[in-house]
């Protein structure tokens, strides 16, 4: 009986010192000026309702309690009720230069005044300037490009143009990518909580993924990050053993699994999202595409979460792992949430769409057009690719502190504003942490104003991707609220014993 009083008097300490520090907490938040508007419209019950009986089901919520955001404001989401929330997460890494961000809402509304939509049959001036000012992005030959409404239509016609061009149906992915969810890309993707029994990975190999801290090879010295696995290896600088044998698979596939002499496509994200922001060992992708074109083949980076100045340190991704591929397919992004993506190729690439007709009616609208062109405007004028390097850097190496700090803190990785943290229930064995308890520290930081992201294949990645006008300040608030977090669950374990 005393042991059971003593459980439950530890119990409730626990819960009244969370209730008692989270405001606190949260009244440290960077201070803003901006007001949002009364909200007036349904009722969070009513919304409920609706999602319950009539939106479809696969969308998922992330919290228990969840939220009903009304208002956005740059780097700020505001709740029917007016509540402030950091968003760490940016719609999955979409919201690239800030919710409503009034240069790109002014530009948005003169369009809408003035042309909606024609058709890709006639000439309009918004395509013709974006296109110019957004290919001059990318080093030759890549100069030409198709506009589609999103990353799964990119990748679906990247992967289309590859086979055509090649006349191999042969594609390599990586295990843990995800390149979308349409019946045709889920055969590229490789996370088994989006796929569904379905036939879409005709002549696709899913090959192992180069995983520098949960593979079988990697460690110190792997990663392009300021932040390396804590785990030894025994790479030497400039010669990743790790890559080395990495590759071995991707040079068995091209050997064993494809026509003699042919193959068609390799397919990657530059840092892979959805499992949780992977990076590969150094070397490894160059290496890849080299072996890939030995034997006819094209290389398609997904630049659909890493594009757009989000890494910092480069524009795209791709340069960081220095290869040119053949073919970019880039969304979220690029249109700051608006629907836009695209694919950028060469002219050789390009020209296969030519064998028949193709067509996409809204890729290229007038208005999505001028809003990814207001989007490129605000990355340069306002330095937001040299404030993902700064402020990344800032958060990544905090939260490297919580890894010393924290035994469920497994890995901390990513670069710029793409970022990941790994949480573990044994840093030697690697182990995830039980669902639960992930789920509990994402519930914390959500009650603490801290929007976040959930990846990993095991489900136990925080990932950490925000408007790129995010400030120093907001990310010291963000690691505040992360160790209180992390505090909260030793807490809980602690009661439970």
């Amino acid at each position: 009986m005393q042991r059971c009083m003593r459980q439950l008097l530890t119990t409730r300490t626990a819960q009244l010192t969370r209730c008692l520090s989270t405001p606190a907490i949260v009244a440290n938040m960077p201070p803003c000026d901006f007001v949002p508007a009364k909200y007036t419209g349904m009722s969070n019950e009513q919304m409920s309702k609706i999602r319950a009986e009539n939106i479809n089901p696969a969308y998922a919520l992330l919290y228990k309690n969840p939220i009903y955001f009304q208002q956005g404001h740059m780097q700020y989401l505001y709740d029917t009720d007016g509540n402030r929330y950091l968003d760490l997460i940016a719609g999955i890494a979409t919201v690239s230069v800030g919710h409503c961000h009034p240069k790109v809402n002014e530009v948005l509304k003169r369009q809408m005044d003035r042309l909606w939509h024609t058709s890709n049959i006639y000439y309009h001036p918004a395509i013709h300037e974006y296109a110019e000012k957004l290919v001059a992005k990318f080093p030759d030959p890549l100069k030409v490009v198709f506009f589609t409404n999103s990353g799964s239509e990119a990748n679906d016609l990247g992967l289309f143009m590859a086979r055509l061009y090649t006349g191999c149906m042969d594609t390599i992915v990586l295990r843990g990518a995800y390149h979308g969810a349409s019946p045709t890309t889920m055969g590229m993707t490789a996370l088994s909580s989006w796929y569904y029994n379905y036939p879409s990975a005709t002549s696709i190999h899913k090959i192992r993924n180069a995983d520098p801290y949960g593979g079988i090879w990697g460690g110190k010295a792997c990663r392009d990050s300021l932040i390396q696995p804590d785990r030894d290896c025994s790479c030497q600088p400039g010669k990743c053993e790790a890559s080395e044998r990495y590759l071995e698979e991707v040079n068995d596939v091209l050997t064993f699994c494809s026509p003699e002499n042919k193959m068609g496509l390799f397919a990657h994200e530059s840092i892979q999202g959805n499992a949780g922001v992977m990076q590969f060992p150094k070397g490894y992708i160059k290496e890849a595409y080299a072996a890939v074109r030995a034997k006819g083949g094209v290389c398609l980076a997904d630049e659909v979460q890493t594009g757009f100045g989000r890494t910092g340190e480069h524009f795209w991704g791709f340069q960081g792992n220095d290869a040119v591929p053949d073919i970019v397919s880039m969304a979220k992004g690029i249109g700051n949430g608006f629907p836009l993506a695209a694919v950028i190729t060469t002219k050789e690439i390009a020209s296969v769409m030519r064998r028949s007709r193709h067509f996409n009616t809204f890729g290229g609208n007038p208005l999505a057009c001028t809003v990814g062109s207001a989007v490129l405007d605000v990355i340069e004028e306002e330095k937001l690719q040299e404030n993902a390097q700064e402020v990344g850097s800032f958060i990544l190496l905090e939260l490297a502190k919580l890894r010393d700090e924290f035994e469920i803190v497994g890995d901390v990785r990513g670069k710029g504003l793409m970022l990941g943290l790994e949480l573990v229930a044994d840093k030697k064995t690697r182990k995830a942490l039980p669902t639960e308890d992930f789920l509990n520290i994402v519930e914390d930081l959500k009650d603490m104003r801290i929007l976040t992201g959930l990846g990993g294949h095991r489900n136990n990645v925080i990932r950490v991707k925000p408007p790129m006008c995010i400030t120093k300040a907001d990310g010291e608030y963000a690691v505040a609220c992360f160790k209180k977090a992390f505090q909260n669950h030793l807490d809980r374990k602690a009661s439970r014993v």
